[in-house]
């Protein structure tokens, strides 16, 4: 059972920068999916980038050309650079996993049955 770990949320000023991490508990040796969504009070989930086994990514347009997704497989951790932050990303946000599949857009919460427990991002 992959348990999924992230860290990296803050408080930063619109224009600025974060990074989030996630660390998987365990090497997910198999094809897979694995991305960051974000939550806001009163608002549907919103699935923001992935990257599956082979390296490829993908993004939603309101974070392409802003955020970078990376992983470091001998580390099992996911990365997210946030740059040209706005203050409509504050948000929830969650390192997702998906195991066995590609990744697919639009993205659908429900693909992902492996959720961190969120970190807080505050732009303001």
């Amino acid at each position: 059972h992959v348990q999924l770990v992230e860290s990296g949320g803050g408080s930063v000023q619109p224009g600025g920068s974060l990074r989030l991490s996630c660390v998987a508990t365990e090497y997910i040796p198999y094809k897979f999916c694995v991305g960051w969504f974000r939550q806001v009070p009163g608002k549907e989930r919103e699935g923001l980038a992935s990257i599956d086994s082979d390296g490829a990514t993908m993004y939603a347009d309101s974070v392409k050309g802003r955020f970078t997704i990376s992983q470091d497989n001998a580390e099992n951790t996911l990365y997210l650079q946030m740059n040209s932050l706005k203050p409509e990303d504050s948000g929830t946000y969650f390192c997702v996993a998906d195991i066995l599949e590609n990744c697919y857009q639009p993205y659908d919460h429900t693909d992902f049955p492996y959720w961190g427990q969120g970190t807080q991002v505050t732009v303001s």
